[in-house]
């Protein structure tokens, strides 16, 4: 593709240093970044987005609409695709092979997001942090728990700026749920339960892998989209664009997509950390056939994590219980706790000593017993917007700071992706000792913490 022209390296060093200069001092001396921010009033902030079709096209779009954003670069390995994004960004310069738009773009470049297939998210996003890169990457960070550690590792050592794309942690409605509990709104919790139920016919493939082979697409890079996983024969409507999060080899599953959202705000309001053990009831039909459960993940599950309690929680340790695929809590509920009220359709619920709190996804927290609860004061922070405070911290505002730096979100996708270790375990307590990152009790579970990369894909430091 094109290569990125020569520029003025007196001009780019300055650039980078001051970026890099007032990242850092945003972190360690708010101060300190308000002068340098004052020293460059105008800066621009030069991104390139690695990936640019379905959530790929509304990050970038969402990035940059900052009015201190210039796109540089855009990447994919679907030129079609990329076709779209370059339509919206003329001036953006055009690669399919994200090591070549490092390679070619590294010093006219201070910051990517990566909205990849989630095995590709590691690669890529250690690559720009070990170039001192600044970075957004979608959820979950990373496609197994080892990688989410070194992730974060390597964010913390980088010194850069970084968010994870969970947008709704930063609405109105989260963020004043994670005050609300903190302020004891619903006492000390005792349990909590979360679920995602949409459609589980959409994007949740049964398998078998296909025996068929389709011609690849001149404008797809079938090897580069493959990338870290074993390669395959491609299949038309398969794997690209949409499908490929329900293969074992690509994605996470619902619980890897829609976990690191809905699980924020209560692992968030609780102070928790790394789960001590974890459990899975899976769909018997999966559970029952090897074919599948070497390739897909089952249709539903019923996850349940228990944590070492905090000052915000009733016991020495606490459940939370993830389910999906048409999954809720007891039935009985609506009757005792909501007041006749229906799940929605996705959310959380958080039960405590004076009452529960019910939070549709993507909505406002409800308090029950209504009658009980109506004068509990709810705060109203500030409308933040996820993408353009990733754009501020580098700039040295808001103290250099985002909702979810990979420091929080390394350890929440862990958090996750444990989940979908134990489904490979159906019904067996995995014991998790955090700090030596393994299952104690059943070494056979090990083998899923770290997954395989093909050796032209490997990256230092994963």
């Amino acid at each position: 593709m094109n290569n990125a022209p020569k520029s003025d390296a007196k001009n780019q060093t300055t650039r980078r240093t001051l970026l890099k200069t007032t990242a850092a001092a945003g972190i360690l001396a708010g101060p300190l970044a308000e002068i340098a921010k004052s020293a460059e009033p105008n800066a621009k902030v030069r991104h390139a987005s690695i990936g640019v079709g379905g959530m790929g096209r509304a990050d970038l779009n969402a990035i940059s609409s900052h009015r201190q954003v210039e796109i540089v670069a855009i990447c994919d390995v679907d030129t079609r695709r990329m076709a779209a994004a370059a339509k919206k960004h003329p001036k953006a310069r055009k690669y399919q092979y994200w090591r070549e738009l490092f390679e070619k773009e590294g010093d006219n470049i201070d910051s990517v997001n990566v909205t990849t297939p989630d095995h590709m998210h590691a690669p890529i996003t250690m690559t720009a942090l070990q170039m001192g890169k600044h970075v957004y990457c979608q959820k979950p960070l990373t496609h197994d728990v080892f990688q989410a550690r070194k992730i974060a590792q390597a964010a913390k050592l980088a010194g850069v700026v970084t968010q994870m794309g969970i947008q709704l942690s930063s609405s109105v409605g989260a963020r004043m749920s994670v005050e609300m509990l903190q302020k004891g709104a619903i006492g000390k919790v005792k349990e909590v339960f979360l679920w995602s139920n949409k459609d589980p016919s959409k994007y949740r493939p049964i398998g078998p892998r296909p025996k068929k082979t389709d011609p690849i697409p001149p404008e797809l890079d079938w090897d580069a989209w493959c990338g870290t996983a074993p390669m395959r024969p491609y299949v038309h409507g398969v794997y690209h664009p949409t499908w490929w999060r329900g293969w074992l080899d690509f994605g996470c599953g619902w619980l890897g997509d829609m976990g690191c959202h809905i699980m924020d705000m209560p692992y968030r309001a609780l102070g928790l950390s790394m789960p001590i053990a974890v459990k899975a009831q899976v769909e018997p039909k999966w559970r029952n056939d090897p074919a599948r459960r070497v390739e897909t993940f089952p249709t539903w599950q019923i996850v349940k994590y228990t944590y070492a309690g905090t000052d915000l929680t009733t016991d020495k340790t606490i459940d939370i219980t993830w389910s999906d695929g048409f999954k809720y809590p007891p039935a009985e509920f609506q009757k005792t706790l909501l007041e006749g009220r229906k799940y929605p359709s996705q959310g959380a619920l958080l039960i405590g000593e004076k009452g529960v709190m019910l939070m549709p996804h993507g909505s406002g927290p409800q308090l029950l017993p209504t009658e009980k609860l109506k004068g509990v004061a709810r705060p109203r922070p500030k409308p933040m917007n996820h993408y353009h405070q990733f754009i501020d911290a580098i700039l040295g505002k808001n103290g250099g700071k985002t909702q979810a730096s990979f420091d929080y979100a390394g350890p929440l996708s862990e958090m996750v992706l444990l989940g979908t270790v134990a489904l490979h375990f159906p019904d067996k307590t995995l014991k998790w000792d955090a700090p030596n990152m393994k299952v104690t009790n059943l070494p056979d579970a090990n083998k899923y913490i770290r997954q395989s990369c093909r050796k032209k894909w490997q990256v230092k430091g994963l």
